[in-house]
């Protein structure tokens, strides 16, 4: 699958400038994250759980 055919989307926390985001797309295998500024850079991938672990553990932040 390519990441253009992903559904990509913001986190409910970005602000409406657009400044400093990320974009994730959650696929079967993994989740693909990038930078929402330069959509042409390379996306890189987050095992499920690895995502899983890493949203836990900002949600405690």
């Amino acid at each position: 699958m390519s990441t253009t055919e992903l559904a990509w989307f913001k986190s409910s926390h970005s602000g409406s400038s657009g400044d400093d985001c990320v974009e994730v797309a959650i696929a079967e295998q993994a989740v693909h994250v990038r930078d929402s500024k330069d959509i042409s850079r390379s996306a890189f991938l987050v095992g499920r759980e690895g995502w899983r672990s890493f949203v836990r553990f900002v949600g405690h932040a």
